[in-house]
């Protein structure tokens, strides 16, 4: 839902899961805490309240105040005794976890922590892509010069392995060059580069890794897509450098973000790109979830057992 500089104890940050809206903010003890986006006195954005001293986050039209891990009502200006405010006064909490540079968020307060991933450092970033979720998966699968850019590489319609399923998650190799003239033609045998992918077939992060012809890691990034409101994914990304490559083709790689995900979608070049990769990426999707769902007449935790 965030990174995590993007989550602070000065402003409350609105972000929303599709339609359901959510502030993120840090109480005083740094954590991060997630509720929905709504005071439940007159539906006031919370968003546009403050956070006080104390970590509560207080509503901007009357002044109530909430804490973040439960939701419960704290405080009502002029109304100081706690004990006014039964249980029920409280906005929807929801469960956070904080993991290599980002905050992620369920709606399910009960859901488990998923695994941590090694801390990536370096470049970042956070775009609103003009595609629904589905859609910003498809077309990273079918061309991903649709939705991010590497400085200085030129992404190939050829996939040097077909989309397939590892681990749970859905990997692919796609051929890539510099972005240099050639000569005589454009058309050529080699290709120095691979970009291979591996996505979450739910959530769709990916982790991202370029690499030359000896395999070496070039360029490493997590891209973290949510569904937002009228029909936009909000991405956001970390990446890190790996081998130094020398020379101009190195010093592309070098600077600042390398990697870009684009905001504005080529509606020309999107409209002509025909589903190729993201047909069987469908394929494999329902076939992991039909993996995963218990049978009828067991609950998921005697699955789990099992």
């Amino acid at each position: 839902m965030a990174r995590s500089e993007e989550v602070t104890s000065q402003k409350p940050l609105s972000v929303d899961i599709g339609d359901q809206p959510v502030v993120l903010w840090r109480d005083n003890d740094g954590i991060a805490r997630a509720l929905e986006d709504r005071c439940p006195h007159r539906r006031a954005p919370l968003s546009l309240g403050c956070i006080r001293d104390n970590g509560w986050i207080q509503c901007g039209y009357h002044g109530w105040s909430y804490d973040g891990e439960t939701g419960r009502l704290k405080e009502i200006p002029n109304m100081k005794d706690q004990q006014k405010f039964p249980p029920v006064y409280r906005a929807n909490a929801f469960a956070v976890t904080e993991q290599a540079g980002f905050v992620r968020v369920c709606l399910n307060p009960k859901a488990e922590v998923p695994p941590g991933a090694a801390p990536r450092h370096g470049y970042c970033g956070t775009a609103n892509v003009s595609l629904g979720h589905q859609e910003y998966l498809n077309a990273l699968y079918d061309d991903p010069g649709l939705v991010i850019a590497i400085r200085g590489v030129h992404f190939s319609p050829y996939l040097m392995s077909e989309l397939h399923e590892d681990n749970g998650k859905l990997v692919m190799e796609r051929n890539c060059q510099w972005k240099m003239l050639h000569w005589p033609a454009h058309f050529v045998a080699e290709f120095p580069l691979t970009l291979l992918t591996r996505t979450d077939p739910v959530s769709g992060e990916t982790e991202l890794t370029l690499r030359d012809d000896q395999f070496k890691e070039l360029l490493h990034a997590v891209l973290a897509p949510v569904p937002s409101a009228r029909g936009v994914t909000a991405v956001r990304w970390r990446a890190s450098l790996g081998e130094r490559m020398p020379g101009l083709r190195g010093a592309l790689l070098r600077g600042i973000n390398p990697l870009s995900v684009l905001s504005s979608v080529d509606g020309s070049k999107l409209r002509t790109t025909k589903p190729t990769v993201s047909l069987h990426g469908e394929d494999l999707r329902e076939s992991l979830h039909d993996a995963a769902t218990p049978p009828a007449g067991h609950s998921a935790d005697q699955t789990v057992a099992a």
